[in-house]
């Protein structure tokens, strides 16, 4: 590994580093993103519980906003229970946005990733033609560094390639991956919303 970056040259050592970076961001992505951490079962059903209460304290609702992103969502529905239907609707829909850009947190420094990484490759390549050209003169050529030029160029175009690729996928597959936890917790939340005691009055009055 060590002879593979001395062949590569200075130019793998920033493409090592976004590498780096990019693991890190998928573990970070995995780990927050587990369904039983953003979406956990029977949290709905306890706060359609919660919603049938008269009172609830307030660690309550901060317990359960600190629980989870469906926790926060859920919330923010129950502290306007006794508002009108359109408020509540309001509180969840700031609320979900609010959960929408942090479960998309990072995604673009992947994708950002996934696409300066074949750039990087490139720029090494091009390095490589560099020592190439130069270790030629009308009186022949240096073998030995003719070599290295040809292992810079090569050695960062592939490592450009397989920084990028897994970055695309992880990208992607998050990025769809937080789309069906989004419309997870709409359905929670309107089942919440149907459920609380000022929302079903105004169906009640409704004509």
């Amino acid at each position: 590994m060590l002879d593979i970056i001395h062949d590569a040259g200075w130019p793998i050592w920033p493409l090592l580093a976004i590498s780096v970076l990019a693991l890190a961001l998928v573990i970070e992505r995995a780990l927050a993103l587990r369904r039983a951490r953003v979406l956990p079962e029977g949290l709905l059903v306890e706060a359609q519980g919660l919603a049938r209460r008269p009172e609830l304290a307030a660690d309550w609702l901060q317990r359960l906003e600190r629980h989870s992103p469906l926790g926060q969502v859920l919330a923010a529905g129950l502290r306007y229970r006794h508002a009108t239907r359109a408020e509540a609707i309001a509180a969840l829909e700031d609320a979900g946005r609010q959960v929408a850009h942090e479960l998309q947190r990072h995604l673009g420094g992947l994708g950002t990733i996934a696409a300066v990484a074949p750039l990087m490759g490139l720029f090494g390549t091009v390095i490589g033609m560099i020592e190439i050209f130069s270790a030629w003169s009308p009186t022949g050529s240096d073998p030995t560094q003719l070599a290295r030029g040809i292992s810079i160029a090569l050695y960062n175009t592939a490592l450009g390639i397989l920084v990028a690729i897994p970055a695309v996928i992880f990208q992607r597959w998050y990025r769809s991956l937080v789309a069906d936890y989004v419309l997870a917790m709409e359905s929670a939340a309107k089942r919440l919303l149907d459920s609380l005691p000022a929302a079903r009055r105004s169906s009640s009055e409704a004509p």
